[in-house]
């Protein structure tokens, strides 16, 4: 009999075209499911907590699969293993059995998305931020940001032609911080749609920059239109970084 488990797992996205399996093209759930399969000896295929573009990162990431062969008490001996068959730039971090109807995606209560800005060129950030070194009026970025959150509609910031059944949104934070020369974006709400957060920052930038007052800021949301809000800001700068669930979800087990 098959049983239900979750993965809480990590990745950077940079050479992947997101986590959602797709037509020759390379992506993580296409990674993961293959180590499980070679692992278990049956097929495995995934459920994901969600989409991500390609090439945003997940500094955690859950997906959930269904099998007959896994056995819990191997613990971090099949961890080893699976990291071991899995490229350096994805980890698989726990596995845990849950109730039948504990679900990556359905069960999540919240998720919170970072985008990381570079204000000076760092190797050590290449890939893992947007380099971007023009003057920002942070306090109108954040005060925008804050618009965010009175804010039920955001169809203004969802990718054309998404398979959306809603564009409203709660978000419960948004806001931006300054850590040295890199300025992040955190925001975290119930859902998230299509390109949302990357065509949130992009429209922040010019509020930062002087181009877009916030009175217009609250128009571009009140339009409702894609057209209206600006481009969207570079993939390489946004990171998953949390999805919460219910406290239960580890210990209901059926």
């Amino acid at each position: 009999m098959k049983k239900r488990y979750f993965i809480e797992l990590s990745f950077k996205g940079t050479d992947y075209h997101g986590w959602q399996e797709q037509p020759n093209a390379k992506t993580v759930q296409g990674e993961v499911d293959r180590a499980l399969t070679m692992l278990l000896k049956e097929p495995v295929i995934t459920v994901g907590a969600g989409r991500t573009d390609a090439g945003v990162h997940a500094r955690f990431f859950a997906a959930h699969f269904e099998s007959c062969e896994y056995n819990p008490s191997s613990g971090q001996r099949f961890l080893y293993s699976i990291n071991s068959i899995l490229p350096a730039d994805i980890v698989i971090l726990d596995i845990y059995p849950v109730a039948t109807d504990a679900h990556a995606r359905f069960s999540a209560l919240s998720r919170t998305y970072e985008y990381r800005i570079s204000r000076g060129k760092d190797p050590f950030n290449a890939g893992l931020s947007w380099h971007y070194p023009f003057p920002l009026d942070l306090d109108r970025m954040h005060q925008a940001s804050e618009i965010l959150i009175q804010t039920e509609d955001f169809r203004s910031f969802c990718k054309y032609h998404s398979q959306a059944k809603t564009t409203r949104c709660k978000v419960s934070f948004a806001g931006w911080t300054e850590e040295n020369k890199t300025i992040v974006f955190t925001i975290e709400a119930d859902r998230f749609l299509r390109n949302m957060v990357r065509a949130i920052v992009g429209t922040l930038i010019e509020v930062g920059r002087g181009k877009i007052p916030l009175e217009r800021f609250r128009e571009i949301i009140l339009a409702g239109d894609r057209r209206a809000a600006c481009w969207s800001a570079p993939a390489q700068g946004l990171s998953l970084m949390k999805i919460t669930y219910p406290v239960t979800i580890k210990n209901n087990i059926c």
